[in-house]
């Protein structure tokens, strides 16, 4: 509290635009591990609080010959609490190679690695669904099996474009049920009117079905979603790709996924995860905080939107 209402209060008078967060002392019979799970936590507090005031914080390595006994004297130590708190962004999973990568423009090799870059990087600790999209069945089934053998624990498949095709349905189940048939991971299903079509409530509820569909990506109308989440109950996680229905999606529907698009990290930083807060209040059953919090987001949500120049969105979002 003493932050809040004093740091924070001083900055303002002064409009000052850093603070300097001190460590402090060394207490006597205290291990390592609990001060800097203290330290950790109350500089995160500190520096989301700053952030909410539009202030940076600044933290200072200090030599013990100038104080003995002080807590954060290395750079190490400095460097991994940066990197610490830059990583806690509230983000459960990552997408990897989907439209915002521009999949379409990389090549097989291209995205064999972008999936081994993630599944190196955060694969042990946040959950990877790798995207396998593709028209061609043999590059889906090629990249579906190389993610399985990273340890992608999850793929997403988008349906495919299907010509001169009136009736779609068979062919599509076929199609979910090969690629399950190749892999013994979990599958997403992706359906979006890029397609030249929209797959029926009914049909998804029918893969769903398949042993290893475990989610949807459904790109549709609310009633459609809304209609297929009646018909699987938990049988498989429904979701869509908007942000601004995420919050009654949760409270109408008791949605638990979010697959997934770009707020999380456009609407996000390092120290301001409302987003991420909004939601877990939401899923507590804590609406009206909630919504507060939500709401708080318009102003973003009209930036972004306004700014965004026509026929340009995933060189917004990157730039953004």
């Amino acid at each position: 509290m003493l932050f809040r209402s004093t740091a924070l209060d001083y900055a303002a008078a002064l409009d000052c635009p850093r603070i300097h967060i001190m460590a402090g002392i060394r207490p006597k019979d205290t291990s390592d591990a609990v001060l800097y799970d203290t330290y950790e936590k109350n500089l995160a507090f500190a520096a989301a609080e700053a952030a909410k005031a539009g202030r940076n914080v600044i933290i200072e390595p200090i030599n013990t010959r100038t104080i003995p006994d002080i807590y954060l004297r290395y750079s190490g130590q400095a460097l991994a609490l940066i990197d610490a708190i830059a990583s806690v962004d509230g983000i459960d999973g990552v997408f990897i190679a989907g439209k915002q990568s521009e999949f379409f423009s990389m090549s097989i090799a291209e995205r064999k690695r972008s999936m081994e870059i993630v599944v190196d990087e955060i694969g042990k600790t946040s959950c990877v669904i790798a995207s396998c999209s593709d028209q061609n069945m043999d590059v889906v089934i090629e990249l579906a099996k190389h993610a399985q053998a990273i340890g992608a624990p999850y793929i997403v498949v988008h349906a495919p474009v299907l010509h001169f095709l009136p009736t779609r349905d068979e062919t599509l189940y076929q199609y979910y049920m090969t690629i399950s048939e190749q892999v013994d991971i979990g599958i997403a299903m992706w359906s979006h009117e890029d397609s030249g079509y929209l797959m029926s409530p009914e049909l998804c509820a029918r893969i769903a079905e398949l042993p290893n569909i475990v989610a949807i990506k459904y790109s549709v109308p609310r009633e459609m979603y809304v209609k297929l989440t009646r018909m699987v109950g938990d049988k498989i996680q429904v979701s869509t790709a908007s942000e601004v229905e995420w919050f009654d999606n949760i409270v109408e529907l008791n949605w638990r996924l979010y697959l997934c698009s770009s707020p999380p990290y456009l609407f996000q930083t390092k120290v301001d995860r409302r987003m991420r807060e909004y939601t877990d209040l939401a899923f507590k059953g804590e609406v009206a905080k909630a919504k507060v919090i939500r709401d708080s987001l318009n102003p973003v949500r009209e930036a972004f939107r306004r700014s965004r120049p026509a026929e340009k969105p995933p060189a917004h979002s990157k730039y953004w």
